[in-house]
Formats: C-alpha cells, structure tokens, sequence
C-alpha cells in the first residue's frame, strides 16, 4: 500500500520494524496521518495571516484595525497595496513619506518633486507605462497624509507612436491595452 499522507509516512517510520508489511498499521498511520497534514495545512495559513504579504482570508481584519472598508471585490494584492500604504503612511509630511506610500500601491519606483510655488507636489510613476489600476485607492491615502493646503497631480508614462515605431510588430500591439497608449481610453 502506498501512504499518501507525508506525516503519515513519517509517522510510520517511528513505528518498529515489524509492522513493516502491517497493512492495518499502514492504514492507521495515513489517516492520523491525513489529520495531521491538514493540521499543519491549517496553521500555515493562520501564519500566514500576521503579515500583510501573505495574508489572505485575515485582510479583512487588518482593514478593520486600520479603519479601511473592505471591499471583496478588490483583488487581493490591491487590498494589501491599501494596508501596507495606510501602515507605512504614518508619521511627518514628507517626500519620502509620499514615495512610501505610492510604491506601496504601485509595486513600483515613483519620484516625488514639489513645487513650492503653486503650493503643490507631483508624484510621478517612473518605471510603468498608463495609469495603474489602483489609483483611487493611492489618491486617497495621499488626501489622508498631507497637508489640506498643498495639492497633489499625477504623472503617467504612456506609450506614444515614437515608442512603437520599429519596436513592436502589430500583433504586439493589438494585444496591448489601449490605455497605455497617450490619448487612450
């Protein structure tokens, strides 16, 4: 007979060796086995929960200590985006705190430059072309961290016709999404 559970083979192999061809043994030890496994199966995905990275079915109760609506619909690593921008969001208004927080969301680099004298800042994506999926999500965590007197625009990189001259055969760009392209929808 051939165990299916991994503890259940280890367990075995505890076992003296003359219940070696003991099927009955065998049997027993796979299913505690079995229990055993999902045992571990579950406290790995508990674990799991404590970090924002891995958290699955444990972001709704992050959401609710940091006073962030749950949205189911959200995919998850949009969900995290918005706990671990609101966690790393904490402390003075600065450039830094900005870039924190907007690569929090982005997953990407962001450049953060302030215009003192429109009483503004800019925060630019640097390395992804169109607007990321999450943007309201970032705008708002941006609202939330600085100040009520400066305001905030946002910079995108799009494709434009220089770009995909000679760079991209037609069926590449039939597959690209029309809103990384400059004037796309």
């Amino acid at each position: 007979m051939e165990m299916s559970s991994l503890r259940g083979r280890e367990l075995f192999s505890y076992l003296p060796a003359y219940y070696e061809n003991s099927w009955v043994m065998q049997v027993d030890m796979d299913a505690k086995g079995s229990e055993m496994d999902l045992l571990y199966q579950a406290l790995e995905s508990a674990a799991a929960q404590f970090f924002v990275r891995t958290a699955t079915w444990g972001l709704s109760r992050w959401e609710f200590e940091l006073g962030i609506p749950t949205d189911l619909s959200k995919p998850l690593d949009q969900r995290r985006a918005v706990i671990e921008s609101k966690l790393r969001g904490a402390g003075k208004f600065s450039g830094s705190l900005v870039k924190n927080v907007a690569e929090a969301y982005h997953g990407g680099k962001v450049a953060v430059s302030f215009q003192p004298g429109e009483w503004g800042f800019t925060v630019k994506f640097i390395d992804s072309v169109g607007i990321p999926p999450n943007l309201e999500d970032l705008k708002a965590a941006i609202e939330e961290i600085k100040p009520a007197h400066l305001a905030v625009k946002f910079e995108f990189n799009y494709l434009l016709i220089r770009d995909i001259h000679e760079k991209m055969t037609l069926t590449q760009m039939e597959q690209t999404p029309l809103s990384i392209f400059a004037g796309g929808a």
